[in-house]
């Protein structure tokens, strides 16, 4: 009998799931390599992802161009083991024995950063904090 093991599963959920949502899952994607079952989703769904947050991750050789915005779906939300908020406008109600973060990223247009270095300073902050999650899902 062969031993199976269920694949942690993580939601990341922004606002517009144009830029944060889709930077993290992206970056969730590469690092996991199919070892975690990774969704994005927004809280008001935009109608096209940031080209920058597309070519920020193109930088690395994560390719998103093929993603677009998708509402959140309670199907999403009840079959994710870890749903992360990323940022400030997207709320996401708790849900008993759901495991929820909430994390605020750096926002460097608060200081006057713009364009592709205000992108690549998220990009770092969020790949940080997914290599982070990654090694806890994945028992390192």
């Amino acid at each position: 009998m062969t031993e199976t093991t269920t694949k942690p599963s993580v939601l990341f959920v922004c606002s517009k799931n144009g830029g944060k949502s889709q930077l993290a899952a992206g970056l969730m994607r590469r690092l996991a390599n199919g070892t975690v079952t990774v969704h994005s989703a927004g809280t008001k769904p935009g109608t096209s992802l940031n080209p920058q947050s597309v070519d920020s991750l193109a930088e690395l050789g994560v390719d998103i161009a093929g993603e677009h915005p998708k509402p959140v779906t309670d199907e999403e939300l009840n079959a994710a083991d870890v749903v992360v908020v990323l940022g400030s406008e997207a709320k996401v109600e708790p849900r008993e024995g759901k495991r929820v973060e909430v994390w605020a990223t750096d926002e460097p247009s608060e200081r006057g950063i713009e364009g592709m270095e205000r992108m690549r300073l998220m990009r770092n902050d969020i790949k940080a904090r997914v290599e982070k999650l990654y090694a806890e899902l994945a028992g390192n």
